[in-house]
């Protein structure tokens, strides 16, 4: 006689017993003055293949200009909270702690979800405790990208080397069941607040792994500014993570040459990538990465700077330790 079929909790139920209903899922959108993306992202999550009676969408609003009515207005169906402190961590805290699914799925709202995104999202988390989908790049004309584009074709959102090499997800894309996300804890604000999450959830022995086929889009930056006023945030959160690190600052300088010399070996990835063809293509993607890589590591540079400053102004009996 054969075995009963196992459960979803992987124990034998009765034959003839009926499935149990698929789990339900809150996907978790954090917002700031992006409708127009926004609206894009809902209309994605609304054509999952899921069932739709087993998903709810959470929109935290983090004090847009327009407030939580100007959100409400293209919500739809999506329940919409306001979430008061600024910060992506404290608006998707904000939205998981209005979520009634057992299961958590982060999406950034100018991110679009390909069909099955929360279907293979959810067929990971059965070989994993937690995981990272796959983000690719999208551009209006991938025939003539902007520099800034050209870059981030090649390099933006490598989740896979995010996953598999430095150990964390983005949040963008990311699957957690509920009670694991309460036993790690909320996300922190002011730093690099996946990274630090994630190095929490392994710390605690939760296995992260890489669901490559639950897809989502993200639109390239099209211009200079958008790279560098992204990267002033980022340096900025990672710094303040660093600090907390015994000997930061021989790591932090170390890290700052390293993105210095990157241009050097990494201009073979934009030589040989799929995605650009031509020679123009290749040069405006050789010209941001040199530019950018330089400006990465000058601001990486005065971060420090300002820190070593404001630290030797300081009475002695109150400086930081290092």
């Amino acid at each position: 006689m054969a075995n009963p079929p196992p459960s979803r909790n992987g124990m034998p139920q009765p034959e003839g017993a009926p499935a149990p209903p698929p789990p339900l899922i809150s996907i978790i959108v954090p917002h700031y003055n992006d409708l127009a993306h926004l609206a894009q992202c809902l209309e994605h999550l609304r054509h999952q293949s899921w069932p739709a009676e087993r998903r709810e969408i959470i929109i935290a609003d983090n004090n847009s200009d327009g407030g939580v009515a100007a959100v409400e207005a293209i919500a739809g169906d999506a329940r919409v909270v306001a979430a008061r402190e600024q910060g992506a961590g404290p608006a998707r805290n904000a939205a998981v702690a209005a979520a009634r699914g057992g299961i958590l799925a982060f999406i950034d709202s100018d991110c679009f979800a390909a069909e099955t995104w929360l279907a293979e999202g959810l067929a990971a988390l059965e070989r994993f405790d937690y995981v990272g989908g796959e983000v690719r790049i999208c551009v209006p004309d991938p025939r003539r990208p902007t520099p800034a584009e050209a870059y981030e074709i090649v390099f933006a959102f490598d989740f896979r080397k995010y996953i598999e090499q430095d150990r964390f997800s983005g949040t963008g894309n990311l699957f957690v069941p509920k009670g694991v996300f309460e036993r790690v804890g909320d996300f922190r604000n002011g730093v690099s607040e996946d990274i630090d999450w994630c190095r929490r959830a392994n710390a605690l022995g939760y296995r992260l792994g890489y669901a490559e086929r639950a897809v989502v889009e993200h639109p390239a930056r099209r211009e200079w500014h958008e790279l560098t006023r992204r990267w002033n945030r980022v340096i900025a959160e990672m710094f303040r993570l660093r600090r907390e690190e015994p000997h930061w600052v021989r790591g932090w300088l170390v890290y700052t040459a390293l993105v210095a010399l990157s241009p050097l070996p990494h201009a073979l990835r934009i030589l040989r990538h799929e995605r650009l063809p031509g020679a123009r293509n290749k040069i405006f993607g050789l010209l941001a990465l040199f530019g950018l890589r330089e400006y990465r590591a000058f601001r990486m540079l005065r971060c420090f700077w300002q820190c070593r400053a404001t630290n030797l102004s300081r009475p002695a009996s109150i400086r930081t330790v290092e």
